[in-house]
């Protein structure tokens, strides 16, 4: 059994506490039964109706080599942890994935992972946007008579609509 060890001060006193808990591998062997879709894989593979997934010899479902987490706060601690831990810093969302699906799988993790990466406020605050700087305005010359001269921006590379559209 793996167990993590965090030693709390207890006041100014030097009693220290020492508080034991379950590392994030133990939690998803505990919390097989608490995500319907994973409950159905493992059925599968007890049945041999899926051949991409075994289950460990403690337990766990791994898809190949990877370990399946289920919903819940088991998976958000993962994310938590692969986000905000002071071994990753705040790393973004594709290097985030990368990272994660190394050890870790379940369905929806890439779009999940992106999701949780741009709720993250630090991020958002920190993170420099990569584009390139837009340059010098261009003054317009200032007609002498109304309709002489008539302009039009355009602004493209936009992200797509539902019609299609990319520009305005």
């Amino acid at each position: 059994m793996d167990l993590m060890m965090i030693r709390r001060a207890i006041s100014l006193s030097k009693l220290m506490a020492m508080q034991i808990q379950a590392t994030i591998l133990e939690k998803i062997r505990e919390a097989p039964g608490r995500d319907p879709k994973l409950q159905e894989f493992r059925e599968q593979v007890e049945v041999g109706l899926r051949s991409d997934m075994q289950i460990h010899t403690d337990g766990t479902l791994c898809f190949g080599n990877r370990i399946c987490a289920p919903k819940g706060e088991v998976r958000q601690e993962v994310l938590a942890e692969a986000h905000s831990s002071a071994y990753f810093i705040h790393p973004g969302g594709m290097k985030m994935y990368q990272d994660l699906k190394q050890q870790f799988w379940w369905h929806g993790m890439k779009r999940e992972i992106a999701r949780y990466v741009t709720k993250c406020l630090v991020c958002q605050q920190v993170k420099a946007e990569h584009q390139r700087t837009a340059g010098l305005l261009q003054p317009l010359l200032i007609p002498e008579w109304k309709w002489e001269h008539i302009t039009m921006d355009f602004i493209t590379a936009l992200p797509r609509n539902q019609k299609s559209n990319n520009a305005v």
